[in-house]
């Protein structure tokens, strides 16, 4: 077996079926196979699951292990050569994979791969390739230093900003949504440590990929990452567990070395989780009078515009996104492509609503005529400097409307 697939899952199962469908064109014609472990997801996942992808290996925890606990369940029954952690909430390109694969293939002393992650609205998401969180890199980024110079050398490096994004490159460390691993390294150094329960495995496994002699790459092969549909980033259990995490993998790797420092480190990250529990406590409130002063506001104003979209895809597809699109509350248009095949002429269609020459608020694309590479490519190629349209998915066979924020069946 050349390359497993392992997916940890909790909750969404809309995203995971995109994400397995996007999968599943992605290993044809390659030796492998698809993991998906189930931590006791209270929504249909399991039962979709078993009627709709019977060619996934399925393991359905009867409790939630966390994320490296249950990578590590599938990664110890599967036989790849190569294992690749991904995220329920991503969506690959059909050359990823594969390309993947053969760079490791071709570079022995490479121990992981990282790709190219491409944000909801196909702007290049930071986090694709990081550098290692020392004490002075994790200064630089929660001081705020990293952001004000996010391409400087040194006070940028949290995200390693000064690196062409466009360019495959040697990097420290890759991010748990898409990590493709040589079974051979993973063997040396271990699999994920389950003291993480959530967050930051993916740091720790990079730096010991790192002290094993391993070199961890980013290549720069798309995927679409929804960012935190697997997660709920704001509640305060995610701010507890990701600081927590940070803490775990300070302690374990650099108390010894900075021990002088490591009080003030330690208060650092307190002050930073107990600013993150501050923001989401504003964001609540707000949440709970925004609708109120929405109201007052619509006494005097005329309705709110609903949001629009620009539908590519068949007929079929058009015809049964009507009433979900409605339910949305999506003002949609189709654009004037003839989409009976994959060809990029076909996505050259009018880019926006109406005669307003505003961009439409999602661009939703029908995959079952489109190739996800095809659809990544042009969400990614929206120009720069202007408002920028999210990507959603719609198809006759799977009629669920998936945006990046939002489920409607």
């Amino acid at each position: 077996m050349m390359l497993s697939v392992v997916i940890v899952s909790y909750n969404v199962r809309p995203y995971l079926a995109q994400c397995l469908d996007s999968v599943r064109r992605a290993i044809e014609g390659m030796e492998a196979d698809v993991w998906v472990v189930d931590n006791a997801s209270t929504d249909d996942t399991v039962v979709h699951l078993r009627s709709h992808y019977p060619w996934v290996h399925l393991i359905a925890n009867a409790d939630n292990r966390g994320f490296a606990c249950a990578n590590n369940q599938a990664i110890r029954q599967s036989k790849g050569r190569y294992v690749l952690l991904l995220n329920p909430d991503t969506v690959v390109g059909e050359d990823v994979l594969r390309g993947c694969v053969d760079f490791l293939e071709a570079h022995p002393e490479a121990g992981a791969a990282a790709v190219r992650m491409t944000n909801s609205d196909g702007t290049f998401a930071r986090e694709s390739r990081r550098g290692l969180p020392t004490p002075a890199t994790s200064f630089f980024k929660m001081s705020g230093l990293c952001a004000a110079f996010p391409h400087h050398r040194v006070l940028g490096r949290y995200y390693l900003g000064h690196l062409d994004e466009t360019q495959a490159n040697p990097i420290e460390v890759m991010s748990g949504a898409y990590c493709m691993l040589r079974r051979t390294a993973l063997e040396q150094v271990g699999l994920l440590d389950e003291d993480f329960f959530m967050y930051g495995e993916d740091i720790d496994l990079s730096y010991r990929l790192l002290q094993g002699g391993w070199q961890n790459w980013y290549l720069p092969l798309r995927i679409l990452h929804y960012k935190g549909e697997s997660t709920q980033k704001t509640s305060y259990r995610y701010v507890q567990i990701f600081y927590n995490a940070m803490l775990v993998f300070f302690d374990k790797h650099f108390a010894q070395r900075y021990r002088f420092s490591a009080f003030l480190i330690r208060l650092a990250v307190r002050m930073r989780a107990a600013l993150g529990y501050a923001v989401r406590a504003v964001r609540k409130l707000w949440r709970r009078v925004a609708p109120a002063l929405h109201m007052a506001q619509a006494d005097t104003d005329s309705v709110a515009e609903p949001e629009t979209a620009l539908f590519f895809g068949s007929d079929a597809s058009w015809q049964a996104l009507g009433p979900v699109a409605a339910a949305a509350g999506l003002r949609i248009g189709r654009a004037d492509t003839d989409a009976k095949a994959d060809t990029e002429a076909h996505t050259h269609g009018a880019r926006t609503i109406g005669s307003t020459g505003i961009p439409p608020t999602y661009m939703i694309f029908d995959p079952s005529v489109f190739s996800y590479q095809h659809i990544l490519a042009q969400l990614a190629a929206q120009p720069a400097g202007r408002k920028r349209s999210f990507i959603g998915f719609f198809s006759a066979e799977h009629p669920v409307l998936l945006l990046p924020n939002d489920v409607f069946e």
